[in-house]
Order: structure tokens, then C-alpha cells, then sequence
């Protein structure tokens, strides 16, 4: 399935499923899953990187799992709203990913996603050893978050 606007991936979901939220590290790749009201997003482990053929099985399998029907990625874009080669190697990895599997994608932007991650996590006080692991996988959480309020308030402004 092509990308779609974030406003569109409730059409082409399937309603009581979960959506899952990625951010694509070069290490790792944070996963984070909806509930099925997709109100709340929970953090997963991280899928660490090696290639991009075993990335996207172990990434598959995961959405497998869990039954998602679409996935939000965090669009790493610049400070000033422009585009650079982090979010243009994100852009390349959905377009192979769609040559994989169905699921619809939309991204979402990830500006200071892994900053708030981090101050969470230091305000939980979560160890510095232990926040490295986690860091991607709540930065996912907060991506999805966002996307998920933003759903639910366009879900709201359509019901008034």
C-alpha cells in the first residue's frame, strides 16, 4: 500500500486493531503498539538493525504479532521543516517496506521525539545504561502518541 496522508489511515485501516509507531534509528528501530481504541501508546523492545532484508522481516513479524493494520513513522525533518538525509533514508525504507507487505503508512513528524522520550525517562529515573535501551522504543511511543491525539481530535472535530 502507497503512503498515506496520516488524516486518510483510518480509511484504510481496519477499525479495532492496533496501529504500531516506528522510529527508525540506525541502530535500532523503536516500536511502539496502540491499544485497539488507539488512544494509548505502549513501547515495545527495539528491533536492532543488521540489514534491511533481516530488518523488515523482524519488523513484519512484530506487526504480524500484534495484528497492526497501519504504521506511523516518525519523519525526522530538520529544525527549520526541511528534509534531510535522515528523513530521506526513512522515506527510502517505506518505500521498500510497501514492496513487502500491504499495511499503509503514514508518516508523522518526529522533531524532539527522543528529547521528550529522554527527559521521561530520566524523570522516572531510569538509569543512563538502561535509557540507552529504551530510548528508541519510547521515542515510537511518543511519535505514535502524537499521531494517535491528532486522529482523535479530527475523530472529535468530525463528530461536532
Amino acid at each position: 500500500m502507497p503512503v498515506v496522508e496520516l488524516e486518510d489511515l483510518p480509511q484504510h485501516t481496519q477499525p479495532g486493531t492496533p496501529l504500531a509507531g516506528l522510529d527508525l534509528g540506525t541502530q535500532t528501530i523503536g516500536l511502539a503498539i496502540s491499544d485497539l481504541s488507539r488512544r494509548l501508546a505502549n513501547p515495545r523492545p527495539v528491533i536492532r538493525r543488521k540489514k534491511f532484508t533481516f530488518d523488515a522481516a523482524a519488523l513484519l513479524a512484530a506487526l504480524d504479532a500484534e495484528k497492526v493494520s497501519g504504521v506511523i513513522i516518525g519523519l525526522p525533518l530538520n529544525m527549520d521543516g526541511s528534509a534531510g538525509p535522515r528523513a530521506q533514508a526513512t522515506r527510502a525504507f517505506v518505500r521498500n517496506m510497501a514492496e513487502k507487505t500491504a499495511l499503509p503508512f503514514a508518516f508523522w513528524d518526529e522533531r524532539l521525539s527522543t528529547v521528550a522520550a529522554e527527559r521521561a525517562l530520566i524523570g522516572m529515573d531510569v538509569s543512563r545504561k538502561k535509557r540507552a535501551a529504551r530510548i528508541d522504543s519510547a521515542a515510537a511511543a511518543f511519535i505514535l502518541q502524537g499521531a494517535l491525539d491528532r486522529l482523535a481530535g479530527l475523530n472529535a472535530a468530525d463528530r461536532s
